[in-house]
């Protein structure tokens, strides 16, 4: 687990790069892990954007890792196999890289968080479903579930998740505000926490306040937090497109 482009190799899958940010500082400070999914036609370097680059550093700084999958053009379409399929290669490389980190790291375990754009939105939805065992919280951009939820790994998972999109015309192939509102239900559904924010802008990345509120959401919903200490409303400096349900 270095800073930079590491290949990781999980059993039964091919290898994958993935980028990672990590610092020494990792091997004593207990920090958090986020998975960022980029969008399609994008690239890994896209964290640094979709995160910002100041949450990039906080990150590193308090001894945690971000990381970036490159994707599988066996995937098809899109950058990842579970926009159309039910083929969990992405998510068995995600289960590497926990993995390594865990052994070689002094991650905190119960603040390992999953981000992703557009496709990558669809991809981290999943992932917060099919990995509630681990993921303690999620946020999705223009993102969400085209249908019904797949199979819960871990339902007593309360979950949390921040959910972006950008109205009406926030639409590529999908529908994504329509994608986010099932999403959201779907977490109300299973006693978890979520809230949306429509920031109107199209199928776009936010910025400004909406990573430093990402990074604040993070920080606040570790593993199986119930209630989420925003149930009586966000924090002041959130973007005020965001509203509770």
């Amino acid at each position: 687990m270095v800073a930079g482009d590491v290949e990781f190799a999980p059993a039964g899958i091919a290898p994958r790069t993935v980028r990672l940010w990590i610092s020494d500082a990792a091997q004593d400070q207990a920090g958090p892990l986020v998975l960022y999914w980029h969008g399609t036609g994008s690239q890994p370097l896209e964290a640094t954007y979709g995160l910002g680059n100041a949450y990039v550093e906080q990150v590193v700084a308090q001894g945690g890792i971000v990381a970036a999958p490159t994707h599988d053009p066996a995937a098809g379409q899109f950058p990842w196999f579970l926009v159309l399929g039910s083929q969990e290669d992405d998510l068995i490389l995600a289960d590497e890289i926990v993995a390594c980190a865990i052994e070689q790291t002094a991650v905190d375990v119960s603040r390992i968080h999953t981000i992703g754009m557009s496709a990558g939105g669809l991809q981290s939805a999943q992932m917060s479903w099919r990995r509630s065992g681990y993921i303690a919280s999620a946020v999705t951009y223009s993102g969400g579930f085209v249908g019904s939820a797949p199979a819960d790994q871990d339902p007593s998972n309360p979950l949390a998740a921040m959910i972006f999109h950008g109205g009406q015309d926030d639409v590529v192939v999908l529908k994504f505000q329509q994608t986010s509102e099932l999403y959201q239900a779907a977490i109300a559904a299973r006693g978890g926490f979520a809230f949306i924010c429509d920031h109107g802008m199209g199928h776009s990345i936010p910025q400004g306040a909406a990573q430093a509120s990402v990074w604040q959401f993070f920080h606040d919903h570790p593993y199986g937090t119930r209630p989420s200490p925003y149930v009586d409303g966000l924090p002041k400096g959130f973007p005020e497109y965001c509203a509770l349900p």
